[in-house]
């Protein structure tokens, strides 16, 4: 059975965007090499990524062609390879078609959709998306939450999960600090459905 592991740049304050849509490229984010290398070798470690709609049209946008611009480093030419060639799944009403190795699921049965997704899958299956994080939690099927933390108070701005106001148990599971002053915690959600009640 795959595991759904809810990955996420946060503030210290668990943001996740200081202003609606900087989706990653806000300025009190500290990546550098060495963390954009470990990002690199997490995500090559994946079986499967899930992408919420607004999440993934903006990677779409722009990791396909990163390594046509001679400008960026190459660990990033190396994230753009990594992301085009992950099998990938996007969950959305509107869209009905994505290149780049990505099939599409949605409508009302989405969550049930993606519970046998983590039933079949063996590995690690990220989910980039507060919105559908949040919706997997709800259900039980959020297994692990990997959180970059970068140094930074934002005081306002998205939280880390959407609307969710109840208590959740986590166990401590894996801790790197980076140079930059930013942290990695991988924690096991307690309360996530093990397969035979999926």
């Amino acid at each position: 059975m795959g595991r759904f592991i809810y990955s996420m740049n946060v503030s210290l304050d668990l943001r996740i965007e200081q202003v609606p849509g900087d989706n990653g490229a806000g300025e009190w984010l500290r990546i550098d090499e060495e963390l954009h290398r470990e990002a690199n070798a997490q995500t090559r470690a994946l079986a499967l990524m899930v992408h919420g709609r607004v999440f993934y049209e903006t990677m779409e946008e722009f990791w396909p062609r990163a390594g046509e611009d001679a400008s960026l480093p190459d660990y990033m030419h190396e994230y753009g390879e990594i992301w085009t060639a992950k099998p990938k799944v996007l969950v959305s009403r509107t869209r009905h078609a994505a290149d780049h190795n990505t099939r599409i699921i949605g409508g009302d049965d989405a969550i049930e959709q993606l519970a046998a997704l983590r039933a079949g899958t063996d590995g690690s299956i990220s989910v980039g998306a507060a919105a559908l994080a949040t919706q997997l939690l709800r259900a039980g099927l959020l297994d692990e939450l990997m959180l970059w933390t970068h140094p930074a108070i934002l005081g306002f701005g998205r939280p880390l999960f959407d609307d969710y106001d109840v208590p959740i148990d986590l166990d401590l599971l894996e801790q790197r600090s980076f140079k930059q002053g930013v942290t990695m915690h991988r924690y096991a959600v307690r309360d996530a459905k093990e397969a035979g009640s999926c």
